[in-house]
């Protein structure tokens, strides 16, 4: 639990509508905490595979015979899922984002509360870094990313102080890249734009939307009818493919309907409306704050 504090653990656990002998997923496992949780829930004939990049992850494997660790990215998850022979499922549990544990360890370059190498891959062992992407991107490629992932407004500006501050000499940390753009700071919201603007790197870094979108596209046919899709979200990017998908079974959110007028989606919306953390659970967790939870059931 140190790991990671789940975030909204009741209700995405309770948002399965687990059956005991069932087979279950969590694509996010991180320190485990909600995949401890779905196993509470079931018997000795249930099943919970569970999927986690980061090679520090896999430290907080189970030692439960109904549960299997695969250390890999969500995106593929439905291949090993055939390949263990548990496909389709009865549900799939995802917590997307950075663990509590990956934004608190400096050497992961995560956040910019700490000094330490830039890095920010999921999985250490494979792609390019946040070093590489802040040093060898164009001014243009970092005006987009920083516009299209941060939701900057003057992303031309910043990417221009970037590209500025790595001719004088390279970025290498995270006190690099907050030195770099101090300037394109607003006095009060530092922390704010900062955050945004490593919310960005990170999400290119780690291709999180096209990875997203690929496991949501997946998620219909892995699922049993009745089975249920639980998603928590953290930013406005990923809840609104969520969003989108669980409404109309497309990331684009393009309803089409039949010819009597029904619409034509792969599932029935669970929760009309995003289910939030309660202010205590957000006092005791306050990265739980923009946390959106989201439940949809295959028909």
């Amino acid at each position: 639990m140190m790991y990671h504090n789940p975030v909204l653990l009741s209700e995405s656990v309770e948002g399965l509508a687990i059956q005991p002998d069932g087979i279950y997923v969590d694509v996010t496992f991180g320190g485990g905490g909600h995949s401890r949780e779905i196993l509470r829930h079931l018997n000795e004939k249930g099943r919970l595979l569970a999927f986690d990049q980061d090679p520090d992850s896999a430290v907080n494997s189970l030692n439960d015979p109904r549960f299997t660790f695969i250390p890999a990215n969500f995106c593929h998850f439905a291949r090993f899922l055939e390949y263990h022979h548990a496909y389709p499922v009865n549900g799939i549990l995802a917590d997307l984002g950075v663990s509590s544990y990956q934004f608190d360890t400096p050497s992961r370059g995560f956040s910019h509360r700490y000094d330490g190498i830039l890095d920010m891959r999921m999985n250490t062992k494979k792609g390019a870094s946040a070093q590489d992407v802040v040093n060898s991107y164009s001014q243009n490629q970092l005006s987009d990313m920083l516009f299209r992932f941060g939701e900057l407004r003057n992303a031309d500006k910043i990417a221009e102080s970037i590209v500025a501050a790595r001719q004088k000499t390279s970025i290498l940390t995270t006190e690099d890249l907050s030195l770099a753009v101090k300037s394109f700071l607003p006095k009060g919201h530092e922390n704010k734009v900062l955050s945004r603007i490593f919310q960005a790197i990170r999400i290119e870094v780690n291709h999180e939307l096209e990875v997203l979108e690929s496991f949501l596209n997946a998620t219909p046919s892995a699922l049993l009818p009745g089975g249920r899709l639980v998603v928590i979200s953290y930013h406005s990017l990923e809840d609104r493919l969520v969003k989108n998908f669980m409404r109309s079974g497309n990331i684009e959110g393009d309803l089409k309907k039949d010819f009597y007028g029904n619409p034509i989606t792969p599932f029935e919306l669970v929760t009309r409306k995003a289910i939030i953390p309660s202010e205590n659970e957000i006092m005791q967790n306050t990265r739980a704050r923009s946390a959106k939870l989201r439940i949809a059931e295959k028909k």
